[in-house]
């Protein structure tokens, strides 16, 4: 079938974002499957009870779980339920809830302020992060109480079990929270090949925000607390934020069909290994550079400005938005190694033009 055929809407060929991929079977399967005759209304049905402790299971221990609509709320309101206004979130420069959430963590937590650290990779500094928590302690600076990375990062890089051992050291040794934004968490699982305990709570994660709509579902997010006195009330600010769907076997029943089937973690491998060969592939190209290391399932390369207008003209769709001359490449579920090697053609071709 031809690329105009497979997109007719006119979206010919896309590495722009996981985000554009469609709705995976297994999660298709078990929308479908709940959807024949009746179920209790706001979370309160046999479906979401099944899909919470599936994911109880998952991380090998008894949290407290929510299902929100998106990431936004997601890190927003997981956030806002830690601090109170007159504290700050420390993150890195590149992290997502800074540069993605309009505000919205402001927005819910009435104002907690977010402080940046520097980063490699698209990894928190410790060092500069202990800095910007013990370089005031007086009542007129909003006092740190919330350690906040992303896992993956930013950059699709991933924190090893002994980085996110400590993480969660630095923010024990002050008393703060570490939350982590797990758009793409279970990429991060699937390629460092470890129990998602190893990376979570058994490393000090207190909430995370765990994607599925990058991993195949339709929609929505899991809030993840790994300690239940934190998310005292919690269904209160979902509700308030009009984050508590009515239908809610609907966004909890397709994590559930994902985790029954291990798919949940077979396409987020899927989506690695696609990413690790788009990496060796471009990286083969005179002139072009990966740039950062490719651990999840995102690409960044280094690329002339006319062989990224040239690519665009044959209808590829990628994002340059991180600076330029710079190009991220995003492989999903549904990315096949025939859309790679046509990419890869292209830019053999292109480059050898520009």
């Amino acid at each position: 079938m031809k690329n105009g055929e497979r997109f007719p809407l006119g979206l010919k060929n896309q590495f722009a974002s996981d985000n554009y991929a469609g709705i995976c079977p297994e999660a298709w399967q078990a929308m479908a499957d709940v959807s024949t005759g009746y179920a209790n209304s706001y979370g309160d049905d046999l479906h979401t009870a099944r899909a919470c402790n599936q994911l109880r299971d998952f991380f090998a221990t008894d949290c407290q779980v929510f299902f929100v609509f998106n990431g936004t709320a997601a890190n927003s309101l997981a956030l806002a339920s830690l601090c109170q206004s007159y504290h700050s979130i420390v993150c890195a420069e590149s992290a997502h809830i800074e540069t993605d959430e309009c505000g919205a963590v402001e927005f819910f937590s009435n104002g907690t302020k977010v402080l940046l650290v520097p980063g490699r990779e698209g990894k928190i500094d410790l060092e500069a992060a202990e800095h910007a928590i013990t370089r005031r302690t007086d009542i007129h600076y909003p006092k740190p109480k919330v350690l906040s990375i992303t896992q993956p990062t930013e950059l699709g890089t991933v924190y090893s079990v002994e980085e996110m051992q400590a993480v969660g050291a630095l923010a024990r040794k002050y008393d703060m929270k570490l939350h982590v934004d797990g758009a793409r968490f279970a990429n991060a699982v699937a390629s460092l090949q470890v129990a998602p305990a190893e990376i979570s709570w058994q490393a000090g994660v207190d909430v995370l925000t765990f994607g599925g709509t990058k991993n195949g579902l339709a929609v929505g997010e899991a809030v993840v607390f790994f300690d239940a006195r934190l998310a005292r009330e919690f269904d209160y600010r979902c509700k308030q934020a009009g984050q508590l769907a009515s239908k809610m076997r609907f966004l909890s029943a397709p994590w559930s069909g994902m985790l029954a089937a291990g798919a949940l973690l077979r396409h987020a491998a899927h989506a690695n290994d696609c990413a690790s060969a788009l990496a060796a592939g471009l990286g083969a190209v005179a002139g072009l550079e990966v740039v950062y290391p490719c651990q999840a399932n995102a690409v960044f390369v280094k690329m002339p400005d006319p062989l990224i207008e040239a690519l665009r003209r044959r209808g590829w769709h990628f994002y340059t938005f991180i600076g330029s001359g710079l190009a991220r490449f995003m492989c999903s579920w549904s990315t096949r190694k025939a859309d790679i090697d046509e990419l890869l053609g292209d830019v053999r071709e292109l480059a050898a033009a520009c």
